[in-house]
């Protein structure tokens, strides 16, 4: 109970932070939608900022321990959604083209001319997205060739990968 109160104040403490965190160099967002709070999130804040990202979008996310992400949560704008319907017009209005994270993607990653004001949606660890992308015009899909027998990636390294190819595709600075 104990830690689970020094958790909630941490996250607090953080969060009240963020209002003062700037995007990163490069153009490009995460969506984070319903993920465990407890175990990607905070490493995705801390890849987000090692990549430079301009923000994340954190839909229907509690509270979470912002310790694992190193100070990121405090530097990486954080904006917070109840719905991904929210998100999507959030992104829609600034200009983003959307890719949701799919294991059957329609699009593999090395093969796709990624926009430089991209938004990346990533879903629950097992139950996926909340959504459809079909419902949602101009939603690409967009999937991280594997050659094990693994079925899918962890949610944080999958970001992770993501990240790289942004960034190696828009050079190190924009």
């Amino acid at each position: 109970m104990a830690r689970q109160r020094q958790i909630e104040q941490r996250y607090r403490k953080d969060r009240q932070r963020n209002v003062l965190a700037r995007p990163g160099c490069h153009d490009f967002v995460f969506v984070l939608d319903r993920l465990k709070a407890g175990f990607n999130v905070p490493k995705i804040f801390r890849s987000a900022q090692a990549f430079g990202a301009a923000g994340i979008h954190l839909v229907d996310i509690g509270v979470f321990d912002t310790a694992p992400a190193k100070g990121a949560f405090r530097k990486v704008p954080a904006h917070f959604h109840e719905t991904f319907d929210q998100a999507w017009q959030a992104l829609e209005t600034a200009g983003y083209t959307c890719f949701a994270l799919t294991a059957d993607g329609d699009e593999s990653l090395p093969e796709v001319i990624l926009p430089r004001r991209s938004a990346f949606v990533v879903g629950h660890e097992e139950r996926g997205l909340s959504f459809d992308p079909a419902d949602f015009p101009g939603m690409r899909t967009l999937r991280i060739p594997l050659y094990g027998e693994m079925e899918s990636l962890n949610a944080s390294i999958a970001a992770s990968v993501v990240m790289y190819e942004y960034v190696r595709q828009h050079g190190e600075k924009p």
